[in-house]
């Protein structure tokens, strides 16, 4: 592969993954008719319908034909790699891929052009000797759609890091000395600059409020739904958007410095940090392939020295009946096909799996970092209470809310809404509207005078609100949003809001517990709302009030105490966490940004899918060792066969057609036992 910039850009270079595809549609094209060819003697109809058309040498030659473009030019790459790894001494899979593809190629085209060479024993009835141009250019076919595949994940993996880029705005309206106003573009913002950041438009740069009022949506950041109110001194992060006030602020920090720039960084770290599951295979390679060119190094001496006549012709066939039993089709099929089943498997039960790495290292998950918006939330306000003082109903006081905030797109105004919708009560036209900035909103509903807000909106109104009192302590403990509603400057009652808990998630818990793992809600809420969830849900540790930063440290620090993480979440805050854990869980129903940093995404974003994914990794790196162990116990019985040493006591030689046809057998029992993963039993 190509070497990974170091430089986080939103410009992608696919150069590679487009020759890549490229060489990989060439030789699918040239290699069909290749096999239809190879396959004619084992079909009698295909094998008389070639005879009538045809010679066959005609149809060797024609395999030569098609079989040279893949192997040399489809090819290339592999052997280029192959032959870099034995110049670092680092034998992997390019060095098997390089070998076998090579030898069969190298092989089959010294039968075509020097068939004299060969003695009878390895000539068919007709004095022909066997040619393997089809193994060669399927196996390089194969390699080169397992290489597209890794190139567009790569790809689909730095798609995080250009969502994250494509939050923050181009341009930003500069106030000069003067009074005056001008678009400038990001990079030429300097520190103590004045912006002013109008309604709906995002926040440029990290700073500070000097003029003005406003609510921000910050959920980009700190994952939590409701707006937080900024005023004159107050702190402002780049790339959040600023709802209703005009504000103007000064730069702190620019570049790389701020908090966006930050988690981008910090994504694009963890995520070149990982290790690819094929590490496994390239380690037992390391010492397979030396071991096989020793191997067939001496048989060729062996033959070369003591064989029989024709001596050179015995040791090069050995040699290269070695090799090609070694020809590393099993191994390159152990571990794609069992991550491909388990894709499938996985892709049925609501759990998308990013990458290989995900599905083997979940297993070994000990304790999960869950989020609680959006992952054991539903991620949105919903109205949870209605109380009322007499005279009024609750009903009224809903009705009477819910027409006061009807034109408002505050999010805890959406709850009131769809709430009052939800038990069709018809709402009326709201006159005089104001919002107050921190407190609530004033207005006339139906010739009423409606307040709707906190204790500091009734305080400046000096509305009595005590007989509500105990009953919004009450509703505050179990972690609801409580705002007061006056008809006529009279208390009539209250209305509390919160993020309910998912259905799912105490069930999610318990199987968690049940698999040995230890459970730690991290959130930027507060730490009131955050316990009596936690409480709820019986979740073991609790860290509330943490930035987006500071959630990627907290992951840190429980690796450091030698806990293998999971870290599950739904935000654009989450995602240094995400990418940071060893396995990243993303729930279908957030952000794209954190579904890109994850290595898994459950669908629904039941956090139940995380044990089933569990399971389902367990099974598939079981599988993996097994389909590597098929890969190579034919190696470890025929390599010797084919060396040679039979024939001493029963004069057996393993001829290429025979190795050729068990490295097929040992490719088909890895598929078939990949396939056993479809019947895995999870919960």
């Amino acid at each position: 592969m190509a070497l990974e910039s170091r430089t986080v850009t939103i410009d992608e270079d696919t150069t590679e993954l487009k020759l890549m595809t490229k060489r990989f549609w060439v030789g699918a094209v040239l290699s069909l008719p290749l096999l239809f060819i190879a396959m004619g003697d084992l079909i009698p109809a295909v094998h008389d319908w070639l005879k009538t058309v045809t010679s066959p040498s005609v149809l060797t030659w024609l395999e030569l034909v098609l079989a040279t473009p893949v192997v040399l030019w489809g090819g290339w790459p592999f052997f280029t790699r192959g032959w870099q790894s034995v110049i670092n001494r680092s034998p992997n899979m390019f060095t098997l891929i390089g070998l076998g593809t090579g030898v069969a190629y190298i092989y089959s085209l010294i039968a075509i052009l020097m068939p004299d060479i060969f003695p009878d024993a390895f000539r068919d009835e007709t004095g022909k000797v066997a040619v393997y141009f089809e193994a060669a250019a399927v196996i390089v076919t194969l390699v080169l759609l397992g290489q597209v595949l890794e190139l567009k994940a790569r790809s689909q993996t730095g798609a995080a890091i250009k969502a994250l880029l494509g939050l923050a705005p181009k341009t930003a309206k500069r106030v000069n000395d003067d009074g005056t106003e001008e678009d400038v573009p990001i990079d030429q913002i300097k520190i103590g600059d004045k912006l002013r950041v109008r309604p709906g438009e995002k926040v440029p740069i990290d700073g500070i409020v000097v003029e003005g009022s406003s609510s921000v949506d910050e959920s980009m950041i700190t994952g939590e739904p409701i707006p937080v109110e900024k005023t004159e001194g107050e702190k402002v992060i780049g790339a959040t958007v600023n709802s209703t006030g005009s504000l103007i602020i000064k730069a702190e920090k620019i570049g790389s410095d701020t908090l966006l720039s930050q988690i981008v960084q910090m994504v694009a770290d963890a995520q070149r940090s990982k290790a690819p599951i094929q590490k496994l295979a390239d380690q037992v390679a390391g010492y397979f392939v030396p071991a096989v060119i020793l191997v067939a190094v001496i048989a060729f001496i062996v033959w070369a020295t003591v064989g029989p006549d024709p001596k050179l012709a015995h040791a090069l066939i050995n040699a290269v009946a070695v090799l090609i039993i070694a020809c590393p089709c099993a191994l390159g099929l152990a571990t794609p096909m069992s991550i491909m089943v388990a894709t499938g498997r996985g892709a049925s039960l609501g759990v998308l799996f990013k990458n290989a790495e995900a599905i083997e290292t979940l297993r070994k998950v000990d304790l999960l970092v869950v989020d609680k918006t959006g992952t054991l939330t539903v991620g949105k306000p919903t109205l949870m209470k209605v109380h009322s003082e007499a005279p009024w109903n609750d009903d009224e006081v809903l009705r009477y809310a819910a027409s006061l905030e009807k034109g408002s797109e505050h999010p805890l105004a959406d709850a009131i809404v769809k709430g009052a919708e939800k038990i069709e009560l018809q709402l009326s036209k709201a006159e005089d509207f104001e919002s107050i900035t921190g407190k609530g909103v004033i207005g006339v509903v139906e010739s009423k005078s409606i307040a709707l807000g906190n204790m500091s909106l009734f305080e400046s109104l000096s509305i009595d609100i005590s007989m509500l009192l105990a009953q919004a302590n009450s509703l505050r403990h179990e972690g609801q949003t409580v705002m007061y509603v006056a008809v006529n400057n009279q208390a009539a009652g209250l209305i509390g809001v919160a993020d309910p808990i998912k259905e799912t998630s105490h069930a999610a818990i318990k199987l968690l517990h049940e698999e040995n793992i230890k459970v730690v809600m991290l959130t930027g809420d507060s730490k009131a709302t955050a316990d009596v969830v936690a409480k709820q849900l019986e979740i073991d540790e609790v860290i509330a009030e943490v930035l987006p930063h500071q959630k990627a440290e907290a992951v840190k620090r429980f690796q450091v105490q030698g806990y293998f993480v999971a870290m599950a979440g739904d935000g654009i805050n989450d995602a240094p966490a995400l990418a940071q854990a060893e396995v990243g869980i993303a729930m279908g129903t957030g952000t794209d940004v954190a579904m890109e940093s994850a290595g898994v995404t459950l669908i629904k974003g039941d956090i139940r899918g995380i044990v089933r994914a569990r399971q389902l990794s367990r099974s598939t790196l079981a599988n993996i060792k097994q389909n590597l162990f098929l890969a190579f116990i034919y190696n470890t019985l025929g390599v010797p066969v084919a060396a040679g040493v039979l024939y001493p006591f029963f004069g057996l030689l393993l001829s290429p057609m025979i190795a050729a046809a068990a490295m097929s057998l040992s490719s088909l029992s890895v598929i078939l036992n990949a396939l056993r993963l479809k019947k895995s039993k999870l919960i």
